[in-house]
């Protein structure tokens, strides 16, 4: 690993060179362009290597990758032509640590990986379709670069408040990207989504400026553990940035349906206040819950507002050692949270939160 880090995009070059060329079939399972998906496939082959001791992590991360990769049209034949790619790619770029004791390691570690993987897929296939058709039914523009996109799947799509699912639109085929429930599962079985436009970001822009009414959109099955536990009574601090407001809306409903008075803090931040896209929303669910709190921070606010990010505003409330923390938002965002809340006392494991990268590379 040492010797293959520092020239990582090489490796991941040569591998899907190899891919593609001894296998050409398998090129119509990946997007056309291969900006973004040409890093993950490694990355997570890399990062199951590294956890090859640790069972129980190695089984849950590719247990959830094996299911996500049913949407790609991934089939159990096809995990050997990617192990052998991925040798050939590791033996020419690691001369110096490669030879027949390491090839033997990677060749078990990758058959492993691999069982894993088709194992899940399998089991999953016995419950669940590969992804749900979805019509759009609204399309509601926030603001210039930011919609909240609802959507009806084609069949019922069970999933928990907190979660995300990857969205694929259909002019972008196979690229996929990852949006958190905007509302706890609800009764009409509908599905709402805050989609704020990215440069260069296929999906959202899409959702954001050509998807409307009557369009049909894939969803792919739901992922994350930021999820209320409803066995404990310990209060609950949700801090939302920008778009990240969308799944903690979801938990104060779900809190909501679940009938037990807990005090929810939410903190709500954005750059500026007219970039507050949903606070109308927020602050109407505070009138309607007693327990709930609402606070919109921003980072350069008027007079009256919260200013200056929410890790700052947390640390001017609580005390909240016995609250569970929930963190939505862009990455620098919950880093400087997460270090915030550990510092006042909260635990880490009763702080949770979700990459949307699916925390491809994370070591914990």
């Amino acid at each position: 690993m040492a010797e293959i880090e520092p020239i990582a995009d090489k490796v991941t070059s040569h591998f899907y060179a190899l891919l593609f060329l001894r296998h050409p079939d398998l090129r119509s399972l990946f997007p056309a362009a291969m900006d973004t998906q040409r890093d993950r496939l490694f990355k997570a082959l890399l990062t199951a290597a590294t956890h090859a001791d640790d069972t129980a992590t190695l089984t849950t991360y590719l247990s959830h990758l094996g299911r996500g990769h049913r949407k790609y049209g991934t089939l159990p034949e096809h995990y050997p032509a990617v192990g052998e790619c991925l040798i050939g790619a590791l033996s020419r770029y690691a001369p110096e640590s490669w030879g027949p004791r390491t090839e033997a390691a990677w060749v078990g570690a990758y058959t492993a990986i691999s069982q894993i993987m088709i194992d899940a897929a399998a089991e999953d296939e016995l419950r669940a379709p590969a992804w749900w058709q979805a019509e759009v039914v609204a399309h509601d523009m926030r603001t210039p670069d930011i919609a909240v996109v609802t959507v009806r799947p084609d069949q019922p799509y069970p999933f928990l408040a907190g979660q995300y699912t990857s969205l694929e639109t259909p002019w972008w085929p196979r690229v996929w990207r990852h949006y958190s429930f905007a509302s706890a599962p609800r009764s009409d079985g509908l599905l709402s989504f805050h989609v704020k436009a990215v440069p260069a970001g296929w999906v959202s822009n899409a959702l954001v400026h050509r998807a409307r009414p009557g369009h049909v959109i894939r969803l792919g099955p739901p992922s994350g553990s930021m999820t209320v536990d409803h066995s404990t009574d310990n209060g609950l601090l949700c801090l939302g940035g920008g778009t990240g407001i969308a799944p903690i809306k979801a938990l104060v409903e779900d809190v909501a349906q679940h009938g037990r008075r807990r005090t929810v803090d939410v903190f709500y931040g954005a750059r500026r206040n007219n970039d507050l896209y949903d606070i109308d929303t927020m602050l109407r669910l505070q009138q309607s819950h007693p327990w709930l709190s609402v606070r919109p921070v921003v980072d350069d606010g008027p007079v009256g507002l919260l200013s200056g990010g929410i890790p700052e505003a947390v640390r001017e409330f609580g005390p909240w050692h016995t609250y569970d923390a929930y963190l939505s938002g862009p990455p620098g965002m919950i880093r400087r949270s997460v270090d915030t809340l550990v510092g006042i006392g909260i635990p880490t494991h009763r702080i949770r939160h979700d990459s949307i990268e699916e925390l491809v590379g994370a070591t914990t």
